[in-house]
């Protein structure tokens, strides 16, 4: 096979082409992607700002279609559960001080309108303001406990992203003569580490790097993830081979392994890609651990997925039996980029339950930053899941730089 080609095999095709062949995708065309502001591609959330804004202005809008319903209407209809509304919507948007602004507002309005109208003696209207200026007050108080849990939120926010930058710290834009890019996005809303792990070291044998996901969620998962990163950069610049790389993660999950009860003491493991690029040489070794292959982007557009020959069980699962691990070696030449992800790419579903096949919608693209590869084909999964990932994604890229072309 040729270093353009495609594996033949589950992604030969996609919708009767091939996967090398551009994909019609109107978030997919061949504009250069826009590159995000430095420290942007981490963890990137979708901005609905015209949406904000809207919410933000429903007190004032219920204080206005209130007053145009109690002028519109007979004397005896009363918006009043639109002004009680308003101060109530203005707790959690509003600060303390603009939610007593609110109140004040909705009472004088109210005020006005009964006076305006003539009916400011009458019971009902008398009753009908005080139960708006109860909550009113009931709205500042609301609004008290908003703002305190809000701090503690953004306290809590703090330390899980100083806990991700200790674990998974962003790897250097250039490292050994490549490019380099990373991004980690969360399934669960507002979730910053998980059960997903890269990471990038530079030895005296090459640069050295690992993409893995750790079975299961929480904390457990968590610190599976400390220990594999933990072994594989001391592993990396220490041990002499790829394959010596992954014995010595093996052997770091089997000892965490023992320390762990219940189901995850028997059933832990971790997939993972390991991979070596040496100094100069123009070739990449990968060691695959029942994870996804890589792919191979070239610099014209076509893909080559690195499937391994031999079938590898996951790290931590050496007790089922001993596979010798063997480092697969392919040309890596000059304007390449190579792609490791995690299954929450291609575990991605769309509204018909189709799973997101990353050399179809990837084929034909051309990318001359790996940030850019990471920025289409993060927003291009988004897209494809409505949103709604099942997974965490964590995504590596790394580019030699070089001559635009394939090395036959």
């Amino acid at each position: 096979m040729r270093p353009g080609d495609v594996d033949e095999g589950p992604y030969a095709r996609a919708g009767g082409r091939l996967p090398g062949d551009p994909v019609p995708d109107p978030g997919l065309g061949d504009a250069p992607a826009p590159v995000p502001p430095a420290g942007g591609r981490r963890r990137r959330r979708l901005r609905r700002g015209g949406r904000t804004t809207l919410v933000r202005l429903l007190p004032v809008l219920l204080i206005v279609v209130g007053a145009t319903y109690d002028l519109l209407t007979p004397r005896y209809f009363t918006a009043g559960p639109l002004y009680t509304a308003a101060p109530l919507t203005a707790a959690p948007l509003y600060s303390r001080r603009g939610t007593v602004l609110t109140g004040a507002v909705t009472v004088a309005v109210v005020i006005g309108l009964q006076v305006g109208l003539g009916v400011a003696h009458e019971v009902d209207s008398i009753t009908e303001l005080v139960t708006i200026a109860v909550v009113a007050v009931l709205a500042v108080f609301v609004n008290s406990l908003v703002r305190r849990n809000d701090a503690r939120l953004a306290s809590a926010r703090e330390i899980a992203e100083a806990a991700q930058r200790a674990v998974l710290p962003e790897p250097a834009e250039r490292l050994g003569g490549f490019e380099i890019a990373a991004c980690y996005e969360a399934a669960q809303a507002d979730a910053f580490i998980g059960g997903d792990l890269y990471a990038v070291q530079d030895s005296p044998r090459g640069v050295r790097m690992i993409v893995g996901d750790v079975r299961g969620k929480g904390m457990g998962a968590v610190a599976a993830v400390a220990v594999v990163i933990g072994a594989f950069r001391e592993a990396a610049e220490q041990e002499s081979t790829l394959e010596a790389v992954a014995q010595r993660l093996e052997r770091a999950l089997a000892r965490e392994g023992t320390r762990r009860e219940g189901l995850d003491a028997f059933e832990g493991f971790t997939t993972a890609v390991l991979v070596e690029l040496p100094h100069g040489d123009g070739v990449v070794r990968v060691v695959n651990r029942g994870h996804p292959p890589p792919l191979l982007c070239y610099a014209d557009g076509s893909l080559r997925t690195l499937s391994s020959r031999d079938v590898a069980l996951p790290l931590g699962m050496g007790e089922l039996g001993v596979w010798p691990d063997r480092a697969e070696e392919t040309p890596f030449p000059g304007g390449a980029t190579l792609l490791l992800y995690t299954d929450g790419v291609t575990e991605a579903r769309d509204a018909r339950g189709e799973f997101y096949d990353p050399v179809a919608r990837l084929g034909g693209r051309r990318f001359r930053r790996p940030g850019d590869l990471l920025d289409v084909l993060a927003a291009d999964v988004r897209r494809h899941s409505g949103g709604g990932m099942a997974d965490d994604m964590a995504l590596l890229a790394v580019r030699r730089p070089g001559h635009d072309g394939h090395e036959r």
